[in-house]
């Protein structure tokens, strides 16, 4: 009888091993925008006050990314087909670079909770990681043969190139805050500038695809949320450029021109988001795309996580109230955003847990 039991123990084992591999087969490459979002909210919530929750998701993020980092280690080495295959797909690579932007807004929380060590460890991971996305996808973008134009993969997901960057120029803004190094001033502002010009450039790119291809409930995912996030991650990291030492001399020469242009993005943003909520009427209510869980849906929950603490961070920096208001209710906005998507993920995972076989239920890997 035991030896029966051992069997039995072992088969249930081997079976639940199986479906785990199976997700890891599925592993979304923008899988950490989760920690992105959680990150961002937990910063808007510290900026407004209420720390104890700001904890509690601070924590939350730390042990999700440190699961997540295990589940891509092993696609990496398990199946590295399907991860390279999702490298070289214009569609799904630029999710890559949630690594590098969960990583930095990770660093950045964690230097806020006193540990300054964290962000530098984090921020060094997410430079490397940048530098190879940064030049990799784009090389294998262009330099493959294709029988379709790239233009046709264009998507919200694009804007996380420029999310990745700016996530970059943060932590160096708030290292040469800490340190006073004339070196990581300069790198910060640089990488704030690429990351502006990039925003241009993609922005060209992705509104090319709408208005030369047709928009279909499926195509029209929440990544196009990021169209605002990357004008907002970018207004943080503008405000955190402009509180690094006044004595620097980078920060003399570039003050005004960081000012101007963040608050420009910033009006920039807030324009975007009626027009996004439009899309997503357009997409679930005019032509009944089921509402579920999938991955793209952290895009909604981190834009407006990150226009809450960019709009708090650059208002009070600037002494603008308007922004500062702003900000302080958006958070709230974020918090219920994220509770409902938490929800959904939950249910998704006990659809999962039910089925007893398959990776993941139908859309919860999402599409970048």
């Amino acid at each position: 009888m035991p030896s029966v039991n051992r069997e039995s123990v072992a088969t249930t084992s081997n079976g639940a091993l199986r479906r785990l591999d199976g997700v890891i087969q599925a592993f979304p490459p923008a899988a950490f925008s989760f920690v992105m979002a959680t990150g961002i909210l937990s910063t808007g919530l510290w900026l407004v006050g209420h720390r104890a929750s700001s904890v509690v998701l601070m924590w939350i993020a730390v042990a999700s990314g440190v699961l997540l980092s295990i589940a891509l280690v092993w696609r990496a080495i398990s199946h590295r087909s399907k991860l390279m295959a999702d490298a070289n797909n214009p569609a799904k690579a630029f999710g890559f670079f949630t690594i590098v932007a969960g990583a930095d807004v990770m660093g950045l929380r964690l230097e806020i909770a006193g540990m300054p060590a964290a962000l530098l460890v984090l921020a060094g991971i997410a430079a490397v990681v940048w530098v190879a996305l940064t030049y990799g996808v784009p090389a294998s973008m262009l330099l493959r043969d294709r029988s379709t134009p790239i233009l046709h993969d264009a998507n919200g997901s694009w804007f996380l190139w420029v999310v990745g960057t700016q996530s970059i120029a943060n932590a160096l803004a708030v290292i040469a805050r800490n340190s006073h190094h004339d070196l990581a001033a300069v790198g910060a502002t640089a990488a704030w500038g690429i990351g502006l010009v990039l925003y241009l450039l993609v922005s060209t790119l992705v509104t090319l695809r709408m208005l030369t291809l047709p928009n279909r409930p499926e195509t029209l995912s929440p990544t196009y949320w990021i169209f605002m996030g990357a004008t907002a991650i970018t207004v943080l990291a503008g405000a955190n450029v402009l509180s690094m030492p006044d004595d620097l001399a980078i920060a003399i020469s570039t003050h005004t021109f960081v000012a101007g242009a963040s608050f420009v993005l910033w009006a920039l943003g807030m324009w975007w988001i009626p027009l996004l909520v439009l899309f997503g009427i357009w997409r679930h209510v005019v032509c009944h795309y089921p509402m579920s869980y999938e991955t793209g849906l952290w895009a909604i929950v981190f834009p407006l996580g990150m226009m809450s603490a960019a709009s708090i961070s650059f208002g009070r920096g600037e002494s603008i109230a308007v922004m500062v208001g702003i900000g302080e209710v958006g958070v709230w906005i974020a918090a219920a955003a994220w509770i409902a998507t938490v929800a959904l993920m939950l249910a998704c995972f006990i659809r999962w847990l039910r089925a007893g076989s398959g990776p993941v239920p139908a859309g919860a890997e999402g599409d970048a």
